[in-house]
């Protein structure tokens, strides 16, 4: 019997040895596994506030280009004024009346027809009290539904 402990001692020895040595690897790499799955979130992490940090700059600089486009088109569109006197009535009874036309323009392709506002003019009262200081945007005058926008003659 004493042969036989002899032989199986050495193999349960090792036997004994290779499980501790296998369950130490494996907590070993379980632990390297969780470092890596640690790392990996962080850089995923990571990576979606970059992602959405980039969109946000993305977005800003498409704003901004609209806006710098928007800007552009503005500083290109004007308003043409013109207005003069004109006397309506019979030759005994005239009445004189401030017309001002005014027409939006793109660089230099007009945009809309020429809008016509009639202002009663008496013959003492200077031109420029009737004449509005320039404004950045006009609106057109809104006219009745029946109204058709007058043409001048020239």
């Amino acid at each position: 019997m004493n042969e036989w402990l002899s032989i199986a001692l050495p193999f349960v020895a090792s036997l004994g040895s290779g499980m501790l040595v296998y369950i130490v690897a494996r907590a070993h790499n379980e632990a390297a596994l969780v470092r890596e799955r640690q790392t990996l979130t962080e850089a995923r992490a990571e990576l979606i506030h970059q992602q959405k940090a980039m969109e946000d700059r993305v977005r800003a600089t498409h704003a901004e280009a609209r806006r710098q486009a928007l800007d552009d088109f503005l500083a290109d569109v004007r308003v043409e004024e013109r207005h003069y006197l004109r006397e309506i009535g019979a030759p005994s009874d005239r009445r004189k009346y401030l017309v001002q036309q005014e027409r939006v323009c793109f660089r230099n392709i007009p945009l809309s027809q020429w809008i016509e506002r009639e202002l009663p003019f008496d013959g003492q009262s200077e031109l420029g009290q009737y004449v509005p200081a320039p404004e950045p945007v006009r609106q057109p005058i809104a006219m009745s539904a029946g109204a058709r926008p007058r043409r001048l003659l020239r």
